[in-house]
């Protein structure tokens, strides 16, 4: 007769897994941390090559004016009346030095897909823009410099005299913001401002290598 005790099988403590239940518990909380890592991973790092030209011309949806160049400068302006019968002695003139400010903008939401074409071969994206929008002047006419000659000037003359002043500062002004030279130099920032912001765009959406040609219409 064996007198040893028939006990019962060991179980696994109350409350805690067995081997099997815990090497499963491991591989999910894997699973899930590689999942999490993957989701933020395409959420915030990874960028999918997409199509150069709408992803250039989504960069400026919705966008405002930007203003590429501001041009200060001062001009001068001399205002004349007459005296009666061409009398000399009774002129009074009114000459005024007024500091100008000329805004040059490009107007980025016309910068569409129509003004964009993309050479894969080359992997190239040609730009054309609008024409630049010139501002009208600015005149800080609370910083002129003024001077006023003539025997007798009355209050009336010195309004009609800085009146005149104000409309010839303005005309040059507009005048000087045409010159070809000053327009090159707006046009120049333009065409880098642009090219500096499609190039950001390209590299996020995967091209990096991506060359960007800007040009004015009208410009080969």
């Amino acid at each position: 007769m064996d007198d040893r005790l028939n006990l019962p099988a060991a179980s696994p403590r109350p409350g805690r897994l067995g081997a099997r239940g815990e090497t499963l518990l491991a591989l999910l909380a894997a699973v899930s941390l590689a999942a999490a890592a993957f989701f933020g991973w395409r959420a915030y790092v990874y960028t999918e090559e997409g199509d150069p030209v709408a992803t250039a011309a989504g960069t400026f949806e919705r966008r405002n004016d930007l203003i590429v160049l501001t041009y200060r400068m001062e001009v001068v302006s001399e205002s004349v009346i007459k005296g009666p019968a061409g009398i000399g002695l009774l002129e009074r003139r009114r000459l005024a030095i007024i500091p100008a400010r000329i805004d040059y903008r490009i107007e980025l939401s016309k910068i569409t897909k129509s003004r964009m074409q993309w050479d894969a071969a080359a992997q190239t994206l040609r730009v054309t823009l609008p024409p630049l929008r010139i501002s009208k002047p600015n005149l800080d006419e609370a910083r002129a410099r003024v001077f006023v000659d003539g025997v007798w000037v009355s209050r009336g003359d010195a309004e009609s005299l800085a009146r005149k002043n104000s409309e010839i500062a303005e005309r040059k002004a507009v005048e000087f913001a045409k010159n070809r030279e000053i327009l090159g130099i707006a046009r120049a920032a333009a065409r880098e401002a642009v090219r500096d912001n499609l190039a950001a765009a390209l590299r996020a959406a995967g091209h990096p290598q991506a060359a960007i040609q800007v040009r004015f219409e009208g410009e080969g």
